[in-house]
Formats: C-alpha cells, structure tokens, sequence
C-alpha cells in the first residue's frame, strides 16, 4: 500500500503561450487522436492509445508510456466544447486495482486569435483524493510534462505537418 503523504487537496497549474499558427489549426491538434497521439506526454513519451469522443459528455481515453516502458492510463469527459476557442475536460489518473483514482483535474484550454497566431492558455486544476508519495511525485512532474508536451505541440503545429 502507498504512503500517505501530506499534500495540499487541491492545486493549480496556469500555463499560456504564443504558438505560430492559426487557431483552427490548434484546435485540430488537440481535438483528432491521431495528432494528439504525436505530442502528448514529456519528451520521451508516446501515447500508443489515443481515443477521443469529441462532444460534451464524450470519452477521453490516453494511455502515455515512458522511456522505461511504464503506462500511465489517463480518462476523462469532455465537459464544453467550442470550436474553435474552448475546451474543457475532466481526467482521472493514477488509479488503484479498485479503480479508485489517485487525483482527478479539470483542465480548460483556451485558443485566443492572436494576429494570425495562437494564444493557447491551458488551467489545469487538481483534486487530490488519494495522496500518497506517487501521487505527489506525479504532481511534483505536472508542469515540467505539460510545458514538455506543449513544446512537442508548437514544433507539429508550426511546422504544419497536420493536415
């Protein structure tokens, strides 16, 4: 059994960046399984399943594996779409053999307009209901993995090799 470990029950991760290129563009990136699937999760990363059910109440399913083999399942719903300026999602993550998550996030991304460019802005907020050390290192990982990911997102949407 994980310790417990003592950690605040509930953190915020505010992340924005200027990405060249158009909105629309961006949003395909983070709406289509098949592009997600090439940025998503730190450098170093895969995401070898990538399933999406893009609609308010629609499935989010996204298995990231690391260097050393380990899959880190992730699930979720959609919870508002706005094509192209919004989406928000609920995920869980780290889940025990009784399915009992070990935190859960809901995260809204934002696509502002930005002189024929992208503002993304990405809040992740986070319920921690299990905290144990994996919990916390998971954590303790979050923004370094998000800023990894999102770097992997602006080299695939500035080079325009989604189509």
């Amino acid at each position: 059994m994980a310790n417990q470990v003592e950690q605040p029950a509930q953190r915020d991760l505010v992340i924005s960046r200027i990405l060249n290129a158009p909105r629309e563009l961006v949003f395909k990136a983070w709406t289509d399984p098949k592009h997600i699937a090439k940025w998503w999760g730190p450098k170093g990363f895969t995401a070898p399943v990538c399933k999406l059910d893009v609609r308010v109440g629609g499935a989010i399913l996204i298995h990231m594996r690391g260097p050393d083999g380990v899959v880190y399942p992730m699930h979720g719903v959609f919870r508002e779409i706005i094509v192209p300026e919004r989406l928000v999602f609920i995920s869980k993550a780290l889940e025990d053999e009784k399915g009992n998550a070990g935190f859960e996030v809901v995260t809204t991304v934002t696509f502002d307009e930005h002189n024929g460019k992208t503002k993304l802005s990405l809040h992740a907020a986070v319920t921690v209901l299990k905290p144990t050390s994996e919990v916390a290192k998971s954590l303790g990982g979050m923004e370094v993995g998000w800023n990894q990911s999102l770097d992997r997102l602006t080299a695939l949407v500035e080079e325009a090799t989604i189509s």
